[in-house]
């Protein structure tokens, strides 16, 4: 592995520091400039199930204080990715809708049956699906996002790592803030409000209220008429600006402290946001030729995308299709009870949740309009019940104890109808001009038990240990009631696959923490992580697969280990953390759509990652209000073991498309009479090829200063760049889907007054207008000769990012 200059300096520089940290600790010359600049805040966090430090404890965890999240505009999962590196979210349409990656492990967006490697916990619940992706976030106490595996702390299936993201609670006194924002780019406009007070001596509440409409979009649509081939039809460009979102979001909180021991918080919440396209951020943006192949625009990273509505005529009997406009339309409830006892020395917590979604949307799934143009709809639900409570000790000897048991109760319904405007003589009723529907559902449960032990063995020095067992079912079922006389020979119909699924799961970590002196902290770990397997509720029933085979997939595990050093230098101004790791896969979820045998299957693969952080955070005496911070990041994640893997579309055998089925489980060489009559079902061998969406180097630098101004005012100013070398998009080593190397910059300017009362703000998101793809696929319907020297590669289309974006903010307090 070969380090540039920058991390070995960094290095140096970091133990030189180390080794004189003792002195500076000692320096009392200091104290009269402490008392007016304190330095650094400290960095508090819950990543154990109590509060900590950052410093203090053995995972390595990005925080983002609540003021950081308001100054920055922080209100959504994607933008909690665009502030951190090596942590990437890509948006997507169908599927899972998301694709959410951290240290180059990450789970396909494709299947709507796979759980994200990266879990997403919201005030201590866990929510798995990437449905989650919709949700808008705001009125926030804060965001942990926690790297490596966390399934000891963090409920189920985090075997990537954790965004862990709290919600304010009500404040003793009463305030009230009002926020008005406009931004430029989607023309969109934003009004929120927040109440939070005493009801009475022992009952808070909080109230907040947000929402928003744009009339522009981050993303143009550049199409034309299209007069479909087979049906009568015209279907006509979808809306020019993309997304135009409308969101709704609210959430009332009441916290009740009746002594000093017990305090319940109850939350309930809820979230509508719709949209004028669900794959607005595709675009084409490699092509073999430089035009796309289905409609001939230009291939390019030119924020544009290229999609048409279902013609009105086809749209009047086609469920959920509405008048023919592309939608998304997405919305959840939730409810949460947090209930403490603090029981002398025990703390006794119990989190109880329910929680609901619903996402609709008509697709114009192959994301380029053209004659023969593929358009979906579909409904699926998520209803999950959870209750976790446990017991924490806080004894004054050297062993503390925290035991738990989580039980978890879900369900998801699915149904898509898909039309290829290939039903030339169209059936009259409910399957008018459908060419597939298809139905499923899965029933989950899950009963977890966790405990750890933390032993001191000596002032300095700790070890903890724990482990946590996994029991869980999933039902689930698939069909395809219906499909048209024209896929009658690919597609099956009426045939229901059942899947009756049980996983077990002992999941250990062992970490050891030795503080040689005060604020220097070494640390090592062994950590395990677990994710169930599943059912791909949006499969396919192809009568040239096995659906059970198709469908089902095996649990997901990985091990490892992670060492590193935290410390808070030079008086409490400078904090500097270096940190290693190195974890092994094991059946690492990848979904995969075989166009040969015209089903989606979620295969697994072995996979390793391995790298180096160093960040850094600097608040000096001599400047108050002046913070500087920074990152650096090597990672590298490639595939362990992955032969048989399928091959991209179009790729050659001269580009490794060269194996096929032995007969006997295996894979052999293509003889030449093979790859010139083009065998279908060819395979690629992937061992050692770096993984999709995992960039070698990831790092960030910034700076944040606040400072009064004389009358009464105070001014602030803050930038952020964020880097990432080039990556590999797709997972299946696909050279032409890379994504070159890119910097983006965040910036803002503050002026207000200095109580607070009131602020004027102007935020700018991605100044150097960096188009990147957090995420695709090959473009349907595109490339060709698959496995033969004559192979054509696909259209690669991405998952974008947001263009550049300006903000004006007005904030009252009172």
């Amino acid at each position: 592995m070969q380090f540039p200059k920058s991390i070995l300096l960094a290095s140096t520089a970091f133990a030189t520091v180390s080794i004189a940290g003792p002195a500076f600790a000692q320096d009392t010359t200091g104290n009269e400039e402490a008392t007016k600049n304190t330095g650094l805040s400290e960095i508090v966090v819950t990543a154990r199930k109590r509060v900590e430090s950052a410093q203090d404890i053995p995972v390595v965890v990005t925080a983002i204080s609540a003021q950081t999240l308001e100054q920055r505009d922080i209100t959504s999962i994607e933008k909690i990715a665009a502030a951190t590196p090596s942590l990437t979210v890509g948006h997507a349409s169908n599927g899972s809708a998301a694709q959410v990656t951290l240290r180059g492990i990450g789970s396909s967006s494709t299947s709507i049956g796979i759980e994200q490697s990266v879990a997403t916990v919201v005030d201590g619940v866990y929510y798995g699906q990437g449905r989650i992706l919709e949700e808008g976030f705001f009125d926030l106490a804060g965001v942990e996002v926690l790297k490596g595996p966390q399934v000891l702390f963090f409920g189920k299936n985090a075997t990537a790592g954790v965004i862990s993201i709290k919600t304010a609670d009500p404040t003793p006194d009463w305030e009230f803030k009002a926020r008005a924002s406009y931004e430029f780019k989607a023309q969109e406009a934003e009004l929120e409000g927040v109440a939070s007070g005493p009801l009475a001596d022992d009952l808070g509440i909080r109230v907040a209220l947000r929402g928003s409409k744009a009339w522009g979009g981050y993303y143009k649509n550049v199409s034309r008429d299209y007069d479909l081939a087979l049906l009568p039809f015209t279907s006509t460009p979808t809306s020019s600006d993309q997304p135009g979102n409308r969101q709704f979001l609210g959430r009332v909180t009441l916290k009740y402290e009746p002594t000093s021991e017990i305090t319940n918080t109850l939350k309930v919440s809820y979230n509508y946001n719709k949209a004028n396209n669900s794959s607005y951020n595709y675009v084409a943006y490699n092509c073999p030729t430089g035009f796309t192949a289905l409609s001939g625009d230009a291939c390019g990273l030119n924020f544009q995308t290229h999609q048409n509505d279902m013609p009105a005529e086809e749209a009047t009997n086609f469920p959920y299709a509405g008048d023919g406009k592309l939608y998304n339309k997405y919305r959840s409830a939730a409810i949460t009870n947090t209930f403490n006892y603090e029981l002398g020395t025990v703390t006794l917590t119990n989190v109880t949740n329910y929680n609901w979604n619903n996402n609709r949307w008509l697709c114009a799934c192959e994301f380029q309009a053209n004659p023969f143009s593929v358009w979906a709809t579909e409904n699926s639900s998520w209803k999950a019940f959870s209750n976790e409570a446990r017991a924490l000790t806080h004894f004054d000897g050297p062993l503390n104890v925290m035991v738990g048991l989580l039980y978890q109760k879900t369900k998801r319904d699915f149904e898509q109808f898909v039309s290829f405007s290939l039903s030339d003589i169209p059936e009259a009723g409910r399957f008018q001009y459908i060419d597939a529907y298809k139905t499923s559902y899965t029933k989950g449960e899950t009963i977890s038990g966790f405990g750890q032990v933390t032993w001191k063995l000596t002032d300095n020095l700790e070890l903890d240990g724990g482990v946590r067992y996994t029991h869980e079912t999933k039902k689930s079922a698939f069909s395809q009631p219906y499909v048209s006389p024209s896929f009658a020979a690919a597609w099956v119909q009426g045939r229901t696959t059942v899947g009756d699924q049980t996983f077990t799961n002992w999941s250990p970590e062992v970490s050891l923490t030795y503080k040689p002196i005060q604020d220097v902290m070494f640390y090592a770990s062994y950590k395990t992580g677990y994710k169930s397997g599943g059912f791909s509720n949006g499969g396919i029933d192809s009568a040239f697969g096995d659906p059970a085979v198709d469908l089902l997939f095996d649990p997901e595990t990985a091990k490892g280990f992670e060492a590193g050093v935290k410390s808070t230098l030079l008086n409490n101004q400078l904090r500097l953390n270096l940190g290693a790791y190195s974890y092994k896969y094991k059946n690492l979820q990848i979904d995969f759509f075989n166009s040969s045998i015209i089903a989606f299957q979620t295969l697994t693969a072995d996979a390793r990652t391995k790298g180096v952080e160093l960040d850094f955070e600097f608040a000096p005496y001599a400047v108050p209000g002046l913070n500087v911070h920074g990152s650096l990041n090597y990672n590298d994640a490639k595939y362990d073991s992955f032969p048989d893997a399928p091959c991209y579309a179009g790729q050659t055998p001269d580009e490794g498309c060269n194996l096929t089925a032995d007969g006997a489980g295996g894979y052999r060489v293509l003889t030449a009479a093979e790859i010139t009559g083009g065998t279908p079902g060819v395979r690629q061998n992937l061992n050692g090829m770096v993984l999709g969406m995992a960039p070698h180097w990831t790092g960030s630098v910034g700076f944040n200063y606040d400072a009064p101004v004389g009358g009464g005012f105070k001014a602030g100013l803050g930038a952020n760049m964020r880097y990432s070398s080039s990556y590999l998009v797709q997972g299946f080593g696909v050279p032409h889907s890379r994504n070159s190397s890119y910097a983006t910059l965040d910036a803002g300017l503050r002026f207000g007054a200095e109580d607070d009362s009131w602020q004027l703000a102007v935020i700018g998101k991605n100044l150097t207008n960096k188009q990147y793809i957090n995420g695709g696929v090959d473009g349907p319907n595109t490339g060709s000769g698959t496995g033969t020297p004559g192979g054509v590669h696909a259209d690669q289309l991405g998952f974008g990012a947001e263009p550049r974006t300006v903000t004006v903010q007005v904030t009252t307090r009172f």
